[in-house]
């Protein structure tokens, strides 16, 4: 290789790309613009190619830039990954590792296990992108991703960390003003609390044979995109709520809310699950020891059962 510095220097390009600046990856490094610019000067000479159009205005990359960045990124995952799974030979889990899964159940259930692995590892970095959306761990180059429901047909490696089971709960004092339903046709007149973006994720379909709200006499009142307000809104007996028993399972134990077996629940004849998902065939140490610490905190059955 012409350029020894080869390896460091593609770690700089990476950053540059990332934050669409020299200023930006000089910030992340604790160095000068101009010392970025002289690192991704010496990566163009050694490779006889230009990556950057570089304006006033902007960075723009070459096409041979965007197939370096590209492959810049996974080289330099694998040898991150490969630092950390060397280095845990001597009982040492290192480096950064990158997850997304829904907020409720990250706040819930991950960030515990976290602080419990990082003290027992202090040379573990986590990023942790608490989202709705379906993060692709491919395209995002995440670690990993924990996705709760049906699984749809993937090339993703999926670890079961537990059942699903969909429930639907209210308070007392709302059964109270309003009724016990206990077949779907009693739903006629609840308040129904519903997800906003997203609703077939827990499926109201599955108990009125249509989405919340779409007949006048099953109204939804109250529609948010986070569970924990969903948990939080049926707790102040705003309306009944179609739920993971992970999101409101401890309530139902508690008995401040609830479970409202109508019909016998035959939304949950087939199990739906919470899976953590990855794009590597072989998990990083990192990785693995995250995974059993999560099935381990969560239990079988789960703590929230």
């Amino acid at each position: 290789m012409k350029d020894p510095r080869f390896a460091e220097h593609l770690a700089i390009y990476v950053d540059v790309v990332r934050g669409g600046s020299f200023s930006s990856a000089a910030r992340h490094r604790g160095v000068t613009p101009s010392a970025i610019v002289r690192q991704i000067d010496a990566l163009e000479h050694s490779l006889g190619v230009p990556l950057l159009v570089r304006s006033t205005r902007a960075l723009a990359v070459t096409d041979a830039g965007e197939r370096l960045f590209e492959r810049a990124q996974r080289l330099l995952d694998d040898l991150a990954d490969t630092h950390a799974e060397i280095a845990a030979f001597d009982g040492a889990v290192a480096g950064v590792l990158r997850l997304a899964c829904f907020p409720t159940f990250g706040k819930r259930y991950v960030i515990p296990t976290l602080e419990t692995v990082m003290r027992d590892h202090p040379g573990l970095m986590i990023e942790l992108d608490l989202t709705e959306r379906l993060a692709d761990p491919v395209l995002e180059r995440l670690d990993a991703v924990i996705r709760i429901g049906e699984l749809a047909d993937s090339t993703l490696i999926a670890t079961k960390l537990a059942s699903q089971t969909r429930i639907l709960v209210a308070t007392p004092a709302y059964l109270d003003r309003h009724g016990t339903p206990t077949v779907g046709k009693d739903l006629t007149g609840h308040r129904l609390i519903d997800k906003l973006h997203g609703a077939d994720l827990l499926g109201w379909t599955d108990v009125l044979g249509r989405p919340a709200g779409t007949a006048p006499e099953q109204q939804a009142v109250f529609r948010c995109d986070d569970f924990e307000a969903m948990r939080l809104a049926a707790l102040a007996s705003i309306g009944v709520a179609f739920l993971a028993d992970w999101v409101v399972g401890p309530d139902v134990r508690a008995g401040t809310l609830t479970r409202i077996p109508i019909d016998g629940e035959p939304w949950n004849e087939t199990k739906t699950g919470i899976y953590l998902l990855r794009a590597l065939a072989q998990p990083s140490a990192k990785l693995t020891l995250l995974t059993a610490a999560l099935r381990e905190s969560i239990g079988s059955p789960p703590v929230w059962a």
